[in-house]
């Protein structure tokens, strides 16, 4: 299986008289893979095929072979933009490309006494050949993750397991949350469409928020390949400072990992 596997920094800034929020990507290496028929029916799936007059399986207690006869214009072949690997049982290669997330600032601006909230969003998309799917999740490096120096903006807490439908932030407090949303959004972030995440198959824009944390949450996973149209991810993100709370002003700065893999 070959696949790529990316990680990627994102870097929020955030200030009492403007909070900001950057996302850094390191460069991302692309694949594109062109597959053969594939044949399939409601219980098999037959990826690879080959026509040939002879061959078998051999075996003893330590190895296994498997031979045939009959196999012309076999091997690997390339161009600018596509590989074949021709013939009996070639290495089937899985392709994973990500499209990274761009900059984004929050806003609008918070007060400095009087608190306020701040919103922004960063998209990416995740396009891979691969059956078995993708996940994808995110890591704050530091806890709380939006943070300068001895100051900070507590981590999100949602008020059970699941990511809170409305996101709540007290008069006397301060807080940092996001929300992902797109077609492969883990069910934990989907909502009933009312009141509650974690249940139904809702996927309402500005619901379902959750904090940052040290360990990884998924944002995204899909069973399935989707290329190549891909899945567009949109991360959303909230700071907020209540109105009987002082939040020293600086440049808080909160960085996060984002990884994806294949299943």
């Amino acid at each position: 299986m070959l696949f790529n596997k990316q990680r990627m920094r994102n870097i929020c800034h955030a200030k009492k008289a403007a909070v900001g929020l950057a996302l850094l990507s390191i460069p991302i290496i692309f694949a594109q893979i062109a597959n053969g028929q594939v044949m399939s029916s409601s219980n098999y799936r037959i990826e690879s095929d080959s026509l040939n007059f002879g061959g078998a399986r051999s075996a003893s207690g330590s190895y296994t072979i498997e031979d045939t006869l009959g196999e012309v214009s076999s091997g690997i072949s390339s161009s600018t933009n596509y590989a074949m690997l021709a013939g009996y049982q070639q290495m089937q290669q899985v392709g994973l490309t990500v499209v990274p997330p761009s900059p984004v600032t929050l806003s609008p601006s918070i007060g400095g006494l009087t608190g306020g909230t701040s919103n922004g969003s960063t998209t990416f998309t995740v396009t891979t050949d691969d059956n078995a799917g993708y996940s994808v999740t995110i890591q704050a490096s530091t806890s709380p993750a939006l943070a300068f120096g001895a100051y900070s903006f507590a981590d999100y807490a949602p008020s059970s397991a699941n990511p809170d439908y409305t996101f709540v932030n007290a008069a006397t407090s301060s807080s940092f949350a996001f929300s992902p949303k797109g077609s492969d959004t883990p069910a934990r972030f989907l909502d009933n469409g009312s009141s509650a995440c974690g249940t139904g198959s809702g996927n309402t824009t500005g619901a379902c928020w959750d904090g940052l944390s040290t360990s990884a949450k998924t944002v995204a996973s899909r069973a399935s390949a989707n290329h190549p149209s891909g899945t567009v991810t949109t991360l959303h993100f909230r700071a907020a400072s209540g109105s009987s709370h002082v939040q020293i002003a600086g440049n808080y700065v909160a960085t996060t990992t984002i990884t994806i893999t294949p299943l």
